[in-house]
């Protein structure tokens, strides 16, 4: 808890995984992530992500028919103190010199770029293949437990 206070005046981009693991409650995450959130909605630091993210968490559960699942996540990206950036073009230019540099994945790049894109500090991750961005700190789940 006291790694999340530490973000107190920041901008955090968060991954999709973060997500996936708090609306669906997996463990050991979960007993940061919901500290993390609940410091969202009080407006403590901002969270930023892509629509990619958005992408990302409802092929789960369109291909399961859980459209209440669905709504969970439509929810808490559309309807929550978390801003949701749409892909531009400035954020694809510029995640493709990211990827031209650091031979990531576009989806990588691209959250990355639109957390960039929203003068995020933070990027909150689990994915431990990430490099290091110079303008961007990665922050993974297993670092904040």
């Amino acid at each position: 808890m006291e790694r999340i206070k530490k973000l107190s005046g920041t901008t955090v981009g968060i991954d999709t995984a973060p997500l996936i693991y708090f609306i669906e409650e997996k463990p050991p995450y979960l007993s940061v992530l919901e500290p993390f959130f609940a410091e969202m909605e009080k407006g403590s630091f901002l969270v930023s992500t892509s629509t990619i993210t958005l992408l990302e968490v409802l092929v789960y559960p369109m291909r399961a028919g859980n459209y209440s699942l669905a709504s969970e996540y439509k929810d808490i990206l559309l309807h929550s103190k978390m801003i949701t950036v749409e892909i531009s073009h400035s954020i694809s230019e510029r995640a493709a010199g990211l990827r031209a540099k650091h031979n990531i994945r576009t989806p990588d790049a691209l959250q990355i770029c639109a957390a960039i894109e929203t003068g995020a500090d933070y990027f909150l991750s689990n994915d431990l293949r990430l490099p290091d961005i110079p303008s961007i700190k990665i922050i993974t789940l297993d670092s904040l437990i």
